[in-house]
Formats: structure tokens, C-alpha cells, sequence
């Protein structure tokens, strides 16, 4: 049997799988690393010291410059069938929820490629035992890890000296992506198994924005959690106290697959509901197929600032955290807007541009949710949920 460990980069199998490819039991067979960036396959033949084998890898760093992309799962199952080289094989690679993107999308292609791993000239399945993640870089989340594996002052060192004198240029490189900082030169190292529903649910979760967050059902799990019910309901009940049902709609900005419509359809007003993602869109127009009391829309925050319809009252309801323009909220055609952030982006965003600004003052700040530790993807992680402030802001000239 062999042992492949799939990374985007050749410093992602020392920092995370150190433990794989340095295994001191003498009967460890061979090991071999598919580097996606360099579509190459580097074997670590069986009876390799440690130390030989941090050395086979050190030529292959490259700058934080360079671009590194998942090749794929067609180009994945290829080099993992070429490194496999006719043995059975247990893949540890990447995490799917590592925050870093590059190397999420890296460890889903892989477990991908691996679902579907076949020999090229149809001679049957390469045997793969296990697919392993490794917890890696996950500032967000917590994880529950099937397999802990804590290293020995020895094996630190070779971590540490493979990061000093093989890629130096990584501890003081400006890129997010790449730079090598504490938190990613792990002591232990953590790894765990997961289905494809969850495998897809974690990838989903990091993706924030686009066609990756939409690829599953509820990313957010808007459906399921207290956390996310508690704040939807108190959202909804907050814009029932300042803007009664029965005038013109409100316009929901960013409205996703629908969790607050539903409740402010529930409660009798006219919403007009905007998302410009269209496989969320979709989800949307299903949950609203036969209720009158909502339309749908495809237009984004700048769209609407050009040729939004009037309304009672424009939502913009924790999704401002994209970088949009602010200035865009100025031509709204509405003279009342209901905003909700986290605590610590309503600081860092709305404070700043509210000070300066001269077309809006605050009607009302209010906490709608406390901050809570929730499980997500069915238990296989927790996070802390920040809490929500919401903000009521009415024109000065009405």
C-alpha cells in the first residue's frame, strides 16, 4: 500500500502532512506527493529517511507569486493514478473548508477524483482506502477530527527548518494565500473523513459569495439553526414595528433562497425580493411559486441604486460585507432603510460612511440577536456566530 498526500503546494505537505510521510515505523511502505500547482507526482520510495525525504522536497518551493490552482478531478485522478502505480492507496489532502480557497477547492477536486478514480485503459478501479482531509488552516472554525496526530520535538524541528531554509521568502510574503505565520505550522496534526454531502456542505460554507456557496441547498443552514431563526424572526418583527403591512413593498436586497420573505410574506407585506445568484434565485422563485404576495428580481445593489422600484422601504439585511459601495445607498428610491450587520463590520463599515454622510440619519440601533456557538455540517465543526445590530435610517429631507 502507499500513501499519497495531494496539496496544492510542496510546502502544504510538510506543514500538514509531516506526520504521513515521515512515518518512523520501519514497516511504512512507500509514500509519494501530487503537487496540483506543478501537475507532477514526486515518489518517496519505502526505507526514505525523514530527512531524505524533506530534502527531495525542498527543491520544489515555489514564490508566493506564482499562481497555484486546483488542476481539477479529471487532472487529479490521473496523478493520483500515476503515483498510486498499481497499489492499493490511502489520499490525505486538503481540507474542503480550509479557509485558504485554492486549498478547499484542492481537497474537494481530490475527493472527487477519487470517487471516480478509474485505470486508464479500463483494467478496473485504482483501490483507494481512505480519503483523508487534513483540519489544516481554519481561523473560523473548530473541527471534530477522527485522527489527532501530535508531533514530537524532533519532527517540530524538520517542520521548522524545512520552512526557514526551504521557502524563507514565504514567511514575509504580503499573500494571504501563501504566506507561512504560527497559526499554520500546526504541532499536531488533525485530519478527519467525510461523506460527499458534508465534503460539499464544508466547500459551500467558506465559499461566502457565487455559484460555490449556491452549489448546495442552504448553505448557511438558515432552516436549521436556533441561532439563524432567532435573528430572522427578530429581523422580521423589527421591520414590522417601524413599517407596517399594507403600503407599497419592501425591497429585499440580497434575498438569497428566501428565509426572511418567507416571514415578511407571513406577516402580510408586498415584498419585492432582488438576488442576483441564479441557482439561489431559483430555490427563491420555487418557495414563492404561487404566493402573490412576492415578486422577484435579478438586480444587485448597483442596479437598484440606477433603476430600483419604489418601496416602502429597501432591506439590506446582513450583506454588506462584500465591498459594495455605500455611496450607491444614497440613490435608493426609498426614504427608509433597514440595515443589519455583525457588531464589528457595522464598526468598521456603517460608522464611518454614517458620520460623513448627509443624506441619512438613525432612527433606531438595535441588538436583534446575541452572538451563540453553533455546531455546522451536521456537527463536523463549530463557529461562533457574532450576533446581528440592526440599523432603521431615514432620509434628513423626509
Amino acid at each position: 500500500m502507499i500513501e499519497i498526500v495531494v496539496v496544492l503546494r510542496v510546502e502544504d505537505a510538510v506543514l500538514d502532512f509531516l506526520s504521513v510521510l515521515t512515518d518512523p515505523d520501519p514497516g511504512a511502505g512507500p509514500a509519494a506527493v501530487v503537487l496540483a500547482d506543478r501537475g507532477d507526482v514526486l515518489p518517496l520510495p519505502a526505507g526514505t529517511p525523514p530527512a531524505e525525504r524533506l530534502a527531495l522536497l525542498a527543491p520544489y518551493v515555489r514564490s508566493a507569486e506564482e499562481d497555484a490552482a486546483s488542476p481539477g478531478p479529471d487532472a487529479l485522478a490521473g496523478l493520483i493514478r500515476r503515483a498510486a502505480d498499481g497499489h492499493s492507496a490511502r489520499v490525505w489532502t486538503h481540507s474542503p473548508a480550509d479557509n485558504r480557497r485554492s486549498r478547499g477547492r484542492v481537497g474537494r477536486d481530490t475527493a472527487l477524483a477519487c470517487a471516480g478514480l478509474t485505470d486508464a485503459e479500463g483494467d478496473g478501479a485504482v483501490p483507494v482506502l481512505t480519503v483523508r482531509h487534513a483540519v489544516g488552516y481554519s481561523p473560523f472554525l473548530q473541527f471534530v477530527s477522527d485522527l489527532d496526530r501530535p508531533l514530537d520535538r524532533a519532527r517540530i524541528a524538520a517542520k521548522l527548518d524545512f520552512v526557514n531554509d526551504a521557502a524563507p521568502g514565504l514567511l514575509d510574503t504580503p499573500s494571504p494565500e501563501f504566506m507561512v505565520q504560527t497559526p499554520r505550522i500546526p504541532a499536531a496534526e488533525r485530519f478527519f473523513v467525510s461523506d460527499p454531502v458534508e465534503r460539499e456542505r464544508l466547500f459551500a460554507l467558506l465559499a461566502s459569495l457565487g455559484d460555490e456557496a449556491a452549489a448546495v441547498t442552504d448553505p448557511w443552514e438558515f432552516a436549521t439553526s436556533p441561532y439563524e431563526a432567532r435573528r430572522l424572526d427578530a429581523t422580521a418583527a423589527w421591520v414590522r414595528r417601524h413599517c407596517p403591512p399594507g403600503g407599497k413593498p419592501l425591497v429585499e436586497v440580497g434575498a438569497c433562497e428566501g428565509a426572511l420573505t418567507n416571514r415578511l410574506a407571513a406577516d402580510g407585506f408586498s415584498v419585492y425580493a432582488t438576488e442576483p445568484n441564479p441557482l439561489f434565485r431559483d430555490r427563491l422563485d420555487a418557495a414563492q411559486r404561487g404566493t402573490g404576495a412576492v415578486q422577484t428580481g435579478t438586480e444587485d445593489l448597483a442596479e437598484l441604486a440606477k433603476d430600483g422600484p419604489e418601496g416602502a422601504a429597501y432591506l439590506l439585511i446582513e450583506m454588506l460585507y462584500y465591498g459594495q459601495d455605500l455611496a450607491l445607498l444614497d440613490d435608493l428610491p426609498t426614504g427608509l432603510l433597514f440595515l443589519a450587520l455583525e457588531p464589528e463590520a457595522l464598526e468598521a463599515r456603517l460608522r464611518p460612511w454614517l458620520a460623513a454622510s448627509a443624506v441619512w440619519h438613525v432612527v433606531e440601533e438595535t441588538r436583534l440577536v446575541a452572538p451563540r456557538v453553533e455546531p455546522v455540517c451536521g456537527g463536523r465543526a463549530y463557529l461562533s456566530k457574532r450576533g446581528s445590530v440592526g440599523l432603521v435610517l431615514r432620509r434628513t429631507d423626509s
